[in-house]
């Protein structure tokens, strides 16, 4: 679907569907009254007659004199509409829109003024929810979904000041869309070969990029003995993949962001139950993340330099499969006392973090589907920063609250560190009950002792369910930080 702006006035549009937006206390539509001809008495006698409210979650049908399909939509009060609200409803109007015959769409509720929502702000969350409900992941079907039409294109009325916005959450989309591709597809197809291919067609496609990718024998030498311990029972190689876009002045200090590219994640010899186990080809979403924030960054040509490290595994039990009670020693040259195989992301991570040292960044995030705690502490909502840099973690967040991504921060007080004590080796690699997500972040914080770094646990919002799957999390949240970044 081609998203443009459209600065046209809604009478003059041709579009074969017109979205519109309706609040609760309104006793008439400007953008109805605007479309001529009966409409506007037929919208008036539906108000009247109580057919149509403008409740939050409704949704009337009408048709004007030029056969148009008019979709207006409930708002609610507009004191009370929140960005989830506004970025739900859209979502629900553009998918409804997907399965009718209409292949043009025309959305003019930004001509409505919101209380508690920036212009700004509500650009981007039409565009990004219309994209994401859009979107429909047919990669490996041979019968496609016939219950959604093709949507050709939406154009989205904005006031002429934010082009920019609509241009900047147009790459946010495209890098969502990247990352709900990767996500989605099965551990069969996207292992870390995969991975190393479909960065190679990234780095091709956009300009000032270009690719490096480690395999396992030039890690081996390295040293980076965490990463390769966890992906010795597979017979899909490691792969250390790091694309550079190239944006500023070579003097200047790139921006790394490393994802957590588990492929498939069995749990090792710890073994994971059954039940479910095909999630586990959602634990490569951090990689997944990074991949697509670095899409946006290319399509935008933002000013800055870019670094993005996907360590891609395969965490898979057979007989050569590292074990719990292994220790093993770290690119950073700190052993790790092995207590769970399925505490294995941060072992790529530990290894990863060190090489993006080398970089020199002035920021460095790492994210990752790193802990099920996470989901407990905070459900599917927000994701988890934990940093120990003032300041960092508070632009994650506002990152986030700008496109509706949210973010919360989690303490990484040194009380928690020695959970990760043990007599056999510099730290064990699982601190155990409480604190499962902190203990975590703490232990990478060991690999990153002079970074300006933050941790990011994407576990509960990266996929939601077999439905929708991958849902492009936190892409949005981490291309707008690139953009504040980019100043």
């Amino acid at each position: 679907m081609k998203i443009t702006a459209t600065h046209q006035h809604i009478a003059e549009q041709n579009a074969d569907m017109l979205i519109i937006g309706h609040f609760q206390s309104d006793d008439s539509n400007k953008e109805i009254e605007a479309l001529g001809g009966t409409i506007a008495q037929e919208f008036s006698t539906r108000l009247k007659n109580k057919d149509f409210s403008g409740n939050h979650g409704e949704s009337l049908t009408l048709f004007n004199d030029k056969g148009q399909h008019i979709m207006v939509l409930g708002l609610g009060n507009a004191d009370k509409l929140r960005q989830t609200a506004l970025y739900e409803t859209i979502h629900k109007a553009v998918a409804i829109a997907a399965k009718t015959r209409c292949e043009t769409v025309a959305n003019y509720i930004l001509t409505n003024d919101f209380v508690d929502i920036s212009k700004e702000q509500a650009v981007k969350l039409v565009v990004l929810a219309s994209s994401h409900a859009e979107y429909r992941y047919e990669d490996t079907k041979q019968y496609k979904d016939d219950s959604k039409h093709h949507l050709e294109s939406l154009a989205i009325f904005v006031d002429q000041g934010l082009n920019e916005m609509i241009t900047q959450a147009k790459a946010m989309a495209t890098g969502i869309t990247t990352a709900r591709h990767l996500g989605n597809n099965p551990p069969n197809i996207a292992n870390p070969k995969y991975i190393a291919q479909y960065a190679e067609s990234i780095a091709k496609q956009y300009d000032n990029c270009e690719l490096e990718v480690l395999n396992h024998k030039q890690m081996k030498k390295m040293g980076m003995g965490a990463l390769l311990a966890v992906g010795q029972g597979s017979h899909n190689k490691p792969k250390m993949v790091v694309l550079k876009y190239s944006g500023a002045d070579k003097n200047q200090a790139p921006i790394a962001l490393v994802g957590k590219g588990i492929t498939f994640d069995t749990g090792g010899i710890s073994l994971k139950p059954g039940l479910n186990m095909d999630e586990m080809k959602y634990d490569m979403c951090g990689a997944a993340s990074v991949i697509g924030a670095f899409v946006a960054t290319a399509k935008l040509q933002l000013p800055i330099n870019l670094i993005t490290i996907v360590p891609a595994v395969e965490n898979m039990p057979d007989g050569n499969a590292y074990r719990p009670g292994d220790v093993v020693t770290s690119y950073s040259g700190k052993t790790i006392e092995v207590l769970n195989t399925d505490a294995e992301g941060r072992m790529i991570l530990c290894d990863a973090l060190t090489y993006a040292q080398e970089f020199k960044p002035s920021v460095l995030l790492d994210l990752a589907t790193l802990t099920g705690a996470c989901v407990v502490a905070l459900g599917h909502q927000a994701s988890a920063v934990m940093t120990k840099t003032n300041g960092l973690a508070k632009q994650v967040i506002d990152a986030g609250l700008q496109v509706h991504d949210r973010v919360w921060e989690l303490p990484l007080w040194d009380e928690y560190q020695k959970q990760l004590d043990t007599t056999f080796a510099d730290m064990k690699n699982t601190g155990g009950f409480p604190a499962g997500t902190i203990t975590a972040g703490c232990f990478l914080s060991r690999f990153t002792e002079d970074a300006n770094w933050a941790h990011i646990d994407i576990a509960g919002t990266a996929w939601n369910s077999k439905k929708e799957g991958a849902t492009g999390r936190p892409v949005a949240m981490l291309t707008q930080f690139l953009i504040n970044q980019a100043g």
